[in-house]
């Protein structure tokens, strides 16, 4: 299956000179998503998968399904101040702006093995303020997961990646 031909492009959205990919002609395409699903479980069902790791809101989708079929548990990361308890912060740039996320700061031990999924690797600004947060609760191992790459994106930060298997279904 083409994923990338399901994938909608919105031009200028959020801002000018952005093509955003809408993955939600993706979710809404049964069979679309049941593959989505079943290839980042088919990449990391023999890894010891404990916890998935997603980011708000469009990694949750995924990354809730594919902890279902993992038998591991599920930990979301959320924009600041959206998360009940007491929670680790940490700060990053966005293609187009600034942001904060959060973990609880129970959600994860030494003995994890965890997954981060998010919908999109962009100029690895996210992805990486995600793996700091993990990285400070000292889990066993990180693995990364993402629907969409943007390849043609260069800039340093996701090369720091590389240092981890990253498993992306669609690359631009």
């Amino acid at each position: 299956m083409n994923l990338r031909e399901i994938i909608r492009e919105v031009p200028d959205y959020p801002v000018k000179g952005v093509s955003f990919k809408d993955i939600t002609t993706l979710l809404k395409d049964p069979g679309a998503f049941n593959e989505v699903v079943n290839q980042v479980h088919e990449n990391f069902k023999n890894k010891g998968i404990t916890k998935i790791v997603s980011l708000e809101s469009r990694g949750f989708i995924v990354g809730g399904a594919a902890a279902y079929l993992l038998n591991a548990g599920f930990v979301p990361i959320r924009k600041k101040g959206k998360l009940p308890a007491e929670t680790v912060a940490e700060s990053y740039e966005l293609e187009y702006g600034s942001d904060t996320i959060e973990i609880h700061k129970d959600a994860l031990t030494e003995d994890d093995v965890v997954l981060i999924h998010d919908d999109l690797l962009a100029t690895g600004g996210t992805a990486l303020a995600a793996l700091n947060l993990v990285e400070k609760m000292n889990v066993k191992k990180v693995y990364f997961s993402f629907i969409c790459d943007l390849k043609f994106i260069e800039n340093g930060k996701k090369e720091l990646l590389s240092n981890y298997e990253t498993h992306t279904l669609v690359e631009y």
